[in-house]
C-alpha cells in the first residue's frame, strides 16, 4: 500500500533527527578521522555509492508504505524522489554542519579533502539513521 501522504516537512525532521541521532557521535570520534586519513579518492566515491544504495533500499525496497512512481514524491524532473533527495542532502549536510559546529576538521587537523572523507564516512550511518527514523516515524 503506497504511502497515503505527500512528502511534508514533519518528514524531512524526521529525517534530520534520525540521521544526527545515528551520525552524530562518528563525528567527534579520532577514529573516523583516522580512517578518513587514509581514505582515496575512489573510497570517496565508494562510500558515496553506499549511501545512494543504502538509502535506496531503505526507503523503497524494504518499505512497503513507500511508492516509487506516486505522484505525491515524484520531485527532481518527476523521476527522483523528494524524499530520497532530502535523505541524500541530511546524510551530507547534517554530518557536515556538526563536523564545523564541534570544530573537529580544526580539532583534529585535517584538511578539507581529509574532512571530505571523514562525512563520506559518517554519511553512511546519517542515511540509516534518516532513512529509518522516515520510514518507522512517517508512516501515519
Amino acid at each position: 500500500m503506497p504511502r497515503s501522504h505527500p512528502f511534508r516537512i514533519s518528514d524531512f525532521v524526521q529525517q534530520i533527527v534520525g540521521g544526527l541521532f545515528v551520525a552524530s557521535p562518528l563525528v567527534l570520534t579520532e577514529e573516523t578521522w583516522r580512517l578518513a586519513d587514509g581514505m582515496q579518492i575512489q573510497h570517496i566515491m565508494l562510500t558515496t555509492a553506499i549511501v545512494f544504495v543504502v538509502g535506496y533500499a531503505l526507503l523503497y525496497e524494504t518499505d512497503s508504505q513507500h511508492n516509487i512512481g506516486s505522484d505525491s514524491d515524484a520531485g527532481i524532473g518527476g523521476v527522483i524522489p523528494r524524499r530520497f533527495v532530502s535523505l541524500m542532502l541530511v546524510a551530507y549536510l547534517s554530518v557536515g554542519l556538526l563536523a564545523f559546529a564541534f570544530a573537529a576538521p580544526s580539532t583534529f587537523e585535517e584538511t578539507p579533502l581529509e574532512t571530505l572523507r571523514a562525512v563520506s564516512i559518517c554519511a553512511i550511518f546519517s542515511m540509516i539513521g534518516a532513512a529509518t527514523a522516515d520510514t518507522i516515524l512517517g508512516q501515519g
